[in-house]
């Protein structure tokens, strides 16, 4: 007896190779436009801030701009880092403070408010990231290995580092800093501030690191799925306390970097400098789950802040707006996550 069959025709090679280009050029271009989606915001504000301030475009004001991002942004890569394997660190805010207090007093003198100690402006260079190296080893153990929750330890943290970095000086600032210890905050190269130009080469080493290094890639599929990356034989574990370990370190580079532009560390450097960090890396589209965001998405949202903030203070508005103005940001990247369906803030 025969049995009737529909037959559905069957795909050539042709046909399945060019409809999974079709879909994989759709999701490159869909990433793209999500990376992106900050840049007309940043091109309106451009020309908007030059009708509210004649200043506002110029070469110096706009070099100006970078120079006082630049600490910033490095953070941001930090924070991003950590964001993507879906864990947080709050207490990067601490570490960008601590790290070059400790290495200030250690290499200053008394007349400085320093320990008198005067070590070699180097040592003191390689104590700052020792402190950074330290205290991210510390909080990825506590976090991955025992379990800690993460809000809660490095909040803990957060704390702990900064009545540190006060207690230890007193609440003074520390002065007299060597040329060798400012030099990544205060020097030029070829007209651009030498932090721009380490922070533009970090954004670069993320992006490519994260998209073509095993590790980086090991990354995004630790904060998609945590359970399948072990399946698929990734060490979480490692990677992750890794991570811990590499965005304390530009954590401390980068008060490295805010201590030599203003050549002295206060005892409340980094006040305050997580709320910029996250609101940074929330608009530009990395995800607080994990797993989600790219940095040319985190840099976009550096900018922005960054330009909004100089365009405040350009019209004189009062300091404390500035928190407001990024607190709004926020809110706004929210909405339009939601209206768009994007789910990755």
């Amino acid at each position: 007896m025969s049995k009737s069959t529909v037959e559905r025709p069957v795909d050539g090679p042709g046909q399945t190779t060019g409809r999974t280009l079709r879909h994989r050029g759709q999701r490159i271009l869909s990433s793209w436009i999500r990376e992106l989606a900050l840049l007309p915001v940043i091109i309106l504000l451009l020309i908007v801030g030059a009708f509210v301030n004649p200043s506002f475009l110029t070469v110096d004001n706009l070099i100006n701009v970078a120079q006082e991002s630049a600490a910033l942004g490095a953070v941001v890569v930090a924070e991003t880092l950590i964001l993507l394997t879906g864990k947080f660190d709050l207490s990067l805010q601490s570490t960008y403070g601590l790290a070059p207090m400790v290495g200030a007093w250690l290499i200053v003198s008394k007349a400085g408010q320093g320990l008198g100690t005067q070590w070699n402006p180097f040592v003191g260079i390689a104590v700052v990231l020792l402190v950074g190296l330290v205290v991210g080893a510390i909080n990825g153990f506590l976090v991955i290995k025992l379990g800690f929750n993460a809000f809660i330890l490095t909040l803990a943290m957060l704390i702990l580092l900064a009545g540190i970095q006060v207690g230890i000086v007193g609440g003074r600032t520390i002065y007299f800093l060597p040329a060798a210890f400012t030099y990544l905050g205060s020097q030029y190269l070829l007209g651009i501030p030498v932090s721009v130009w380490v922070t533009g080469a970090i954004f670069l080493l993320a992006s490519l690191f994260l998209r073509y290094h095993r590790t980086g890639r090991a990354i995004y599929a630790i904060g998609g799925n945590t359970e399948a990356a072990r399946a698929a034989g990734i060490h979480v574990d490692r990677v992750r306390i890794g991570v811990f370990i590499i965005a304390s370190l530009l954590a401390a580079l980068a008060g490295l970097m805010t201590a030599g532009q203003v050549i002295a560390v206060t005892a409340d450097q980094g006040n305050n400098l997580i709320f910029s960090v996250f609101a940074a890396a929330v608009i530009g589209g990395v995800s607080l789950d994990g797993g989600r965001g790219r940095m040319v998405g985190a840099l976009t949202g550096v900018i922005l802040l960054a330009l909004v903030t100089n365009l405040l203070i350009l019209s004189q508005i009062q300091t404390f707006w500035i928190d407001a103005a990024n607190g709004l940001i926020i809110l706004i990247a929210l909405a339009l996550a939601r209206l768009i369906g994007n789910e990755s803030v």
